[in-house]
């Protein structure tokens, strides 16, 4: 892991051209991950962004842009719920530049979670079923991988 400066730099990956039917659970997780630093990638939540992804914008701007990001995270928390090619390659990146990676699935979705995922020993897997074990799950990954945090808290 990168040595942290707080504020931490997010990386929140979830489903654009893959669905977003899951929109709203990303904007609050968003906005709960706001309180541990700077959420590099807080369109991922807007319902303006839609299943075509954003207006305006080539595919390489987008991967130019999303790549830095990506070199710049101290951690990538991931919504996985809704599979997506995006954020599947997003956690490769992640996973190579040894970018600690936390994969929140909903329990109550009738989706499966890919192998890929799920059998990475890399990725923390967690199972949720209401926001606030979501928000549980995170502090927790946040806390064990950054110390710094701890120390900064309880000054």
């Amino acid at each position: 892991m990168k040595s942290c400066n707080l504020p931490l730099k997010i990386y929140f990956a979830g489903s654009i051209r893959g669905g977003r039917e899951d929109a709203k659970i990303y904007k609050e997780i968003i906005e709960y991950l706001n309180n541990f630093g700077e959420v590099l990638t807080e369109h991922v939540g807007l319902e303006s962004v839609s299943e075509m992804g954003e207006n305006h914008k080539s595919d390489k701007w987008i991967y130019n842009r999303d790549m830095g990001w990506i070199h710049k995270a101290d951690f990538l928390i991931a919504e996985v719920t809704q599979p997506s090619l995006g954020v599947g390659y997003e956690l490769g990146q992640a996973q190579a530049l040894k970018i600690p990676i936390l994969c929140l699935f909903d329990k109550n979705s009738k989706n499966v979670l890919s192998a890929m995922i799920k059998g990475n020993s890399y990725n923390s897997v967690r199972y949720y079923q209401t926001l606030k074990e979501a928000k549980q799950y995170i502090e927790k990954f946040l806390f064990y991988h950054n110390k710094e945090l701890i120390h900064n808290l309880v000054e």
